[in-house]
């Protein structure tokens, strides 16, 4: 093991770094509706971090603080070592955070290609006449954002697609497609809602596959939520639970699953 501030060794041999994002006492609450209550946890530089919880216990407006679309009513969201003012969330884009969603939200009639390609707005300098034009900077500025996602889409094997309308695709291609407009912005940190849901066994293995080749070649550091308990365990580095807003575990998987009050959030058992 690592000293805490420097990081830690997995059992597979990975090196996991510093601290890249602290939650420090997060609360969020809408109205008279408190969605988080006082929770506080860290992610660590290269590794795969998931969220995990009962249904309605905060884990989606969680990710949406981490993202910046929600600003927390108390408590301080800490990255690369500076504490993060309220931000929209195309800054936070920029500061190389981007994320896929529970609910699909890709151009439904726009190509693959197009889909993937507005993952490098963020990146892009030119203005908008210089792009009208197309000379120059701009010209230049295209070509590499085209290579860049032609990368990606080389990597997420979806060559065969790239220029289909995306309301042609199966529901398992939409998920894949919407990873890999993530992975155009070349994010530090990937957050993943739900990349699994609703796929087939098969679906989720080649997801699976993708998202540790993600962590692996590209050193991205990711947060996921998955309700799927084998998923996590097997892909997770740390897991952090809740249940009705609050934190109830954290740690490792083997640790988090045999946590009492985990096992009582998911099974409703009680234990002496």
């Amino acid at each position: 093991m690592l000293d805490q501030a420097e990081g830690y060794i997995t059992d597979d041999g990975r090196k996991i770094g510093g601290v890249v994002m602290e939650m420090k006492n997060i609360t969020l609450r809408f109205g008279g509706v408190v969605a988080i209550k006082d929770i506080s946890f860290d992610i660590r530089e290269g590794e795969i971090r998931a969220i995990i919880g009962p249904n309605g216990a905060g884990k989606s407006s969680m990710l949406n603080v981490i993202s910046g679309f929600y600003v927390p009513s108390e408590g301080e969201v800490w990255f690369r070592g500076e504490k993060r003012p309220p931000m929209r969330p195309y800054e936070i884009a920029r500061q190389g955070i981007a994320r896929t969603f529970q609910n699909i939200a890709l151009f439904e009639g726009m190509s693959v290609l197009d889909n993937v390609m507005t993952g490098r707005l963020t990146q892009m300098k030119s203005g908008l006449f210089s792009q009208a034009l197309w000379k120059g900077k701009a010209e230049a500025e295209e070509i590499a954002n085209r290579e860049i996602v032609e990368q990606v889409i080389d990597f997420l094997e979806i060559q065969h697609i790239r220029k289909t309308p995306v309301a042609r695709l199966p529901y398992g291609l939409k998920k894949r497609v919407e990873l890999a407009r993530a992975l155009a912005a070349q994010p530090k940190l990937l957050l993943l809602d739900e990349p699994m849901a609703g796929m087939n066994v098969e679906e989720k293995e080649d997801m699976c596959r993708f998202i540790l080749d993600v962590n692996d070649e590209f050193g991205t550091t990711i947060a996921l939520i998955e309700h799927d308990m084998g998923v996590v365990m097997d892909l997770s580095d740390r897991v952090v639970v809740m249940d009705y807003g609050k934190k109830i575990g954290d740690g490792p998987p083997d640790e988090v699953r045999n946590n009492p009050d985990v096992i009582d959030a998911y099974l409703g058992v009680a234990h002496d």
